[in-house]
């Protein structure tokens, strides 16, 4: 069968806006792939409010969860792929799920820890680089 998370999240995430209340996302920031503001994680964990009021291209597809915010003022563009997101939730009542472990997700976390850490790094490196012009003679 298919994981489910996808279903999952966009079904509660459409509950929860159709309630009037408030989604966020707990995400489990030490994951590979996630990008989000590094000094407001705590224990390896963050959670982002995705309320379409606070996001600006809001993407949410079966692979991974994208958009533009800010944090403290500074603009950021924040990408979390679906296996690190760990629940959803409403903040003004708590109502949401915590998602169960899919061996999908597991398969893709035992991959990423059989690579080479080296070859980790250097694609984190790669990832990062702000992209430059060399002048060819």
């Amino acid at each position: 069968m298919l994981v489910q998370r996808p279903y999952l999240l966009r079904a509660f995430y459409d509950w929860i806006v159709d309630s009037e209340c408030t989604p966020h996302i707990i995400v489990d920031a030490t994951q590979t792939g996630v990008e989000v503001p590094l000094q407001f994680i705590e224990d390896g964990k963050i959670v982002l409010n995705i309320a379409p009021r606070f996001v600006m291209q809001f993407s949410m597809n079966d692979d991974a969860v994208a958009f533009n915010a800010r944090f403290s003022g500074v603009p950021m563009q924040v990408y979390v792929p679906l296996y690190a997101i760990e629940g959803i939730y409403a903040r003004e009542n708590g109502a949401g799920t915590i998602f169960p472990s899919e061996p999908a997700y597991e398969a893709l976390d035992k991959d990423s820890n059989k690579d080479n850490s080296a070859d980790h790094s250097l694609q984190k490196e790669t990832k990062h680089k702000r992209p430059s012009l060399t002048i060819v003679k």
